[in-house]
């Protein structure tokens, strides 16, 4: 029998871009022969792996994992919802949420070259993914992560596969999970108003002085008085303030207040509970998703038909 070395199996995985672990199969299935196993990877891969690499993937799962006193958020992406309810495609998400709180890689090309497994043999994560997008037929992306390690403690949150939350705090754990459910719930901004980004700040004040604008306008057709440059000036920054206390965490009523009233920040005080950092994740937030319209693809497919008959 051939034996088949790891510098025979690098030469096919160059030629094709194939899993490492496809390029042994081939290479023992064609007894060494380099030929036959580039021919049976064609095959069956295809260019499948290729050809996915270029379509968006705004779907996916969002998992966490803890290794010790550190923990890690990580979004990994697909095309479909269908392949979020593939098994090897969650494993592949939960591996690599593992190995980020383990590693702690620097960005995800880092991560991607780490081993699969955890004893850190193996194929790496990015052959694991390359093979699963030939075997699926869909494009897959490690899109983001979060990585927390220190003193401080950790909680976490998954809404489902959708929503993932992960916060650092010092005190009570209940009163932490509650806070972490909270932000699933009502996606803050920031944890307080001071660290709300000034481009949203800017965005608010815009759209406050643009409404005061309107205002004034309709009031001028109808014969009715304008408010003074000062008062549109406060109702313009009474907006803004406004805006703050509901993206800010601690500022937000808090989703379990029993009173409808109190505050995150509040019953973190009456918790004696101080909260660090969150981080939350939202499968697909900020990707352009294309929406695809059927009754306007088959129109151009008759057009062009009719124009090539």
């Amino acid at each position: 029998m051939t034996a088949i070395t790891a510098s025979m199996v690098a030469e096919l995985r160059g030629k094709t871009d194939a899993p490492m672990m496809e390029c042994k199969k081939a290479l023992t299935e064609a007894t060494g022969d380099m030929a036959k196993a580039e021919e049976l990877l064609r095959v069956k891969l295809g260019s499948k792996a290729g050809k996915a690499a270029a379509r968006v993937t705004a779907e996916g799962v969002i998992t966490t994992a803890f290794e010790g006193n550190a923990g890690a958020v990580l979004e990994t992406n697909c095309e479909t919802d269908f392949v979020t309810k593939n098994d090897s495609f969650m494993a592949l998400a939960n591996a690599a949420a593992a190995l980020v709180a383990k590693h702690n890689p620097a960005d995800v090309a880092a991560l991607s070259v780490l081993a699969y497994e955890q004893d850190g043999f193996g194929p790496t994560l990015e052959d694991v993914r390359k093979g699963l997008i030939g075997k699926i037929g869909e494009n897959m992306t490690f899109r983001r992560f979060k990585r927390y390690a220190g003193t401080n403690k950790l909680a976490s949150y998954l809404h489902g596969t959708r929503i993932g939350v992960v916060v650092e705090f010092t005190g009570d754990e209940v009163a932490a999970k509650d806070v972490a459910m909270h932000v699933a719930a009502m996606k803050p901004v920031s944890l307080t108003s001071a660290e709300v980004p000034a481009e949203l700040i800017e965005r608010e004040r815009s759209v406050a002085t643009a409404k005061a604008a309107e205002d004034a306008a309709v009031a001028t057709a109808a014969g009715k008085p304008v408010q003074s440059a000062e008062i549109v000036a406060k109702r313009i920054e009474g907006g803004v303030q406004k805006y703050l206390k509901e993206v800010s965490l601690v500022d937000q009523v808090f989703v379990k207040a029993a009173d409808g009233k109190q505050t995150v920040g509040a019953m973190l005080k009456e918790k004696a509970t101080d909260l660090k950092s969150f981080t939350l994740y939202v499968v697909g937030e900020g990707i352009e998703k294309k929406v695809d319209d059927f009754a306007a693809e088959v129109a151009a497919q008759i057009a062009a038909a009719k124009q090539t008959a």
